[in-house]
């Protein structure tokens, strides 16, 4: 802050006196020497008036601020800034009353708009962000979370009609999971992607049975929104503060500048976060959606003319808003599954080699796998680069480190427990993380920065821990050690082999690691690329393998996220005649390199995104947005009265390295491939409405998905399907490469052979299983006629 001292010429001792300045202003107070302090009163040229608290010669404590343009601030500064708790009046009418910093809104506060909107939660950086409440003058209200001055996460939205979606948000649309109650009593629980039904929900008729809201709304918080779904929140455009700005001449005046209010970085200010009213909203469902039992149908979910107290509910899936099949069911529960209630026996839970880290200590063990990872490519990192060594394979080459809470010469103090850290082959991980493209600071912030890792839901049938990346870059799985060992034997082959072939499509390893927490057992870890780093959708996944026997999932234990098997898959998909011969010639090179390792019961991990025919999807359920003040979705038709309807679904068209995105992320290596359809020219995926991408091999590949009727499959009457063919787009790659044929596989094979068909269990020889594998898979990828 520049004193007033330098546009001042007058001398003298601590008086109240009015002195008009050489630059035309004027002050009325109390000086200490020849600066302002004490009460005072400063008059600027342009007709800005201030009245207040001055601390030598800066505005500093309770004042009132009156700009020529009519705005005004009344409250606290601090040097010459709006800081502390305060009223700002603009020009247009809207208010603001709350907590600032450096001249911007951050804190709690409420803002009242020219068009009688309001506002009142958290701050930052003069935008929405955290909890918050926004009611439209129109009557609809949202309460939930905010983030850069939109809606995002967890939160609530009443429209003035009486209609409630409870869910997730992102850029002001429904996305992720939610639960829509219709005025009349109907509810909706399902999936939403950008504003659009996008995934498998279930629609409640009015009068019917519905799950428990309670039950659903208490298994997320506001705070941590969407960790366990993998899915994120939405959001509105929120108006930044907008003020007329004075023509103030002089250091001072600058710093007053009414434009600065809304322009002047900030950081987070937590003594300033607290106002005369309390708000409690990290409870957004709280207020809305558990009020009332019932609600129902509009015109959103059709006209089928339901009554009341209805025992019949239906199983949807959506593509992008349109309505793929329909399942009809009765809430009552069938006769067969009564009787598999009846006589059901509850399994023995199935060990995790993690179950010592119960309660807190699982986020102890995160943090302790954040803290060796940030250490251990922290050390190796500056090493000059070289060619990997057979050393740098061996049993010395590990970094051994110990980690007490208290901090040491080496480590950090930290809140964990005190734990001992290996990291196996560093340097041959350090050069597969440059061979994959991967920043190490980039690395290190995905893993170890302050958003954390997210532990999923279930573990899988080994009973190994799942965690994925705040960015969903990365997953990281616990390690039997049988399963260690084998992957430090074939890691010099491996190594090899992701050199030689960019277009792998075996799972790319990052680094392994192990966490012995003092008096307790050995943690394993790998870090692995996340093959389904997308922005789009995943809506089916497989685990395909090859074999028949067991490979079928339990319809009672299929949900929205549930990896299904072989001989779930319903589909064949019929790709371009060139990109089918890239897939296969790579997958029979990953195949015989696993031979070559003994590696048996890999599979190959099918991701399937799919598109619903654009000229349906502009029609029935084009974007919902919650820009126009209703919330309610446009009607499709563009500013000619014409329908808004793309030709196609998937459009190839040459690629164009300026125009995809080059984010960082486990699929950055790879070629971009080529399809005989475009004049065997490298292409890029098109999507009408959602974007570019770069087609590489096992990434955002099209296809043409085409529904298949099992041999001896019955008809369910009570089943519609809407189309049987439709474009997907694919996502695949090779996984759980790590299982030997050892003696225990081989005496599998024995006792199983016994009782089924030698060529139908997954523990066959590693030749005979690749044969199988590759065989399977020219199934599901049939060549084109």
């Amino acid at each position: 802050m520049v004193l007033l001292r330098r546009l001042l010429d007058i001398e003298g001792s601590e008086s109240i006196d009015k002195q008009p300045l050489s630059n035309g202003d004027v002050y009325i107070g109390s000086f200490k020497g020849t600066v302002p302090h004490g009460k005072g009163k400063y008059i600027w040229c342009d007709g800005t008036v201030y009245e207040g608290d001055w601390e030598e010669g800066n505005i500093t404590g309770k004042g009132q601020i009156l700009w020529s343009s009519g705005a005004m601030y009344e409250g606290d500064f601090s040097g010459g800034y709006l800081h502390g708790i305060g009223t700002f009046t603009g020009l247009d009418g809207s208010e603001y009353r709350g907590a600032w910093r450096m001249n911007i809104q951050h804190g709690l506060g409420r803002k009242r708009y020219s068009n009688l909107d309001v506002y009142e939660g958290s701050w930052k950086e003069g935008m929405n962000e955290g909890c918050g409440r926004y009611s439209w003058n129109s009557g609809n209200m949202y309460i939930g979370n905010w983030k850069g001055g939109k809606m995002c996460g967890r939160g609530v939205m009443k429209w003035e009609n009486g209609d409630v979606f409870d869910g997730f948000w992102l850029n002001g649309l429904r996305h992720g999971s939610g639960v829509y109650r219709f005025a009349d009593g109907g509810y909706y629980f399902g999936m939403w992607s950008m504003g659009l039904k996008d995934g498998k929900g279930t629609f409640y008729p009015a009068g019917t049975k519905h799950p428990s809201l309670r039950k659903w709304g208490s298994s997320i918080s506001c705070d941590g929104i969407g960790r366990n779904l993998l899915s994120h929140g939405s959001s509105i455009n929120s108006e930044e503060v907008r003020v007329p700005k004075p023509n103030v001449l002089g250091s001072l005046s600058k710093k007053m500048s009414i434009s600065r209010i809304s322009r002047d970085p900030g950081r987070l200010s937590q003594g300033n976060a607290l106002l005369d009213e309390k708000w409690s909203l990290c409870n957004p469902a709280g207020e809305f959606i558990y009020r009332e039992p019932c609600m129902s149908r509009t015109s959103e979910e059709g006209q089928s003319g339901v009554q009341n107290n209805s025992t019949v509910v239906y199983e949807r899936e959506y593509l992008q808003g349109v309505l793929k099949n329909e399942k009809v069911r009765g809430t009552e529960p069938s006769r067969k599954t009564k009787q598999r209630n009846k006589f059901h026996v509850k399994g023995v839970k199935r060990k995790s080699c993690v179950d010592i880290f119960k309660g807190q200590r699982s986020y102890y063990l995160m943090l302790n796998l954040q803290l060796g990872i940030r250490y251990t490519v922290g050390k190796i990192t500056p090493v000059p680069m070289r060619e990997v060594r057979d050393s740098d394979f061996g049993d010395r080459a590990r970094i051994r480190m110990y980690f007490p809470r208290k901090g040491s010469q080496f480590t950090p103090p930290h809140y964990s427990i005190d734990f001992y850290w290996k990291d196996y082959c560093p340097m041959v991980f350090r050069n597969l993380r440059e061979m994959f493209r991967l920043d190490a600071a980039e690395y290190m912030m995905s893993i170890c920065g302050d958003d954390g890792l997210r532990e999923l839901s279930s573990p899988g049938k080994s009973g190994s821990i799942f965690y994925l990346s705040h960015d969903d870059r990365f997953v990281i799985k616990t390690l039997k050690k049988f399963e260690l060992k084998t992957l430090l034997q074939m890691l010099p082959n491996y190594y090899s082999h992701v050199g030689e072939y960019e277009n792998t499509l075996i799972t790319k390893f990052f680094g392994v690691h192990r966490i012995k927490v003092r008096g307790g057992r050995k943690v394993r870890f790998v870090v692995m690329g996340n093959m389904f780093c997308t922005e789009l959708r995943i809506h089916s996944r497989y685990d395909l393998k090859g074999s028949t026997q067991g490979r079928y999932t339990d319809e009672d234990k299929v949900g929205e996220n549930t990896t299904l098997k072989d001989l779930d898959l319903e589909y064949e998909f019929l790709m371009d005649k060139l990109l089918r011969k890239s897939l296969f010639k790579q997958l029979s090179l990953d195949c015989r390199f696993l031979e070559s390792q003994q590696i048996i019961d890999y599979s190959l991990l099918l991701g399937l995104h799919f598109r619903a025919p654009e000229q349906l999807r502009a029609i029935l359920e084009p974007p919902a947005t919650m820009l126009n003040d209703a919330g309610l979705p446009a009607d499709g038709i563009n500013s000619q009265g014409h329908p808004l309807i793309p030709p196609t679904g998937l459009i190839l068209v040459t690629h164009e390295p300026g125009f995809v995105s080059t984010a960082p992320g486990p699929h950055i290596r790879g070629n971009t491939l080529k399809a005989y359809s475009h004049g065997e020219k490298e292409v890029d995926l098109l999507l009408p409405g959602t974007g570019r991408l770069r087609v590489q091999l096992g990434v955002n590949m099209p296809a043409q998905a085409s529904h298949k009727l099992m041999q001896d499959e019955e008809v369910d009457t009570s089943e519609i399907e809407l189309f049987e063919v439709c474009d997907v787009v694919l996502y695949m790659g090779i996984i759980d490469v790590l299982q030997e044929y050892n003696v225990k596989k081989k005496v599998e094979h024995a006792c199983k052979s016994l009782k089924f068909d030698p060529l139908s269990i997954s523990a066959v020889e590693p030749q005979l299983y690749a044969k199988r594998f590759l065989n399977f898979l020219h199934k599901v990828f049939p060549e084109q006629p």
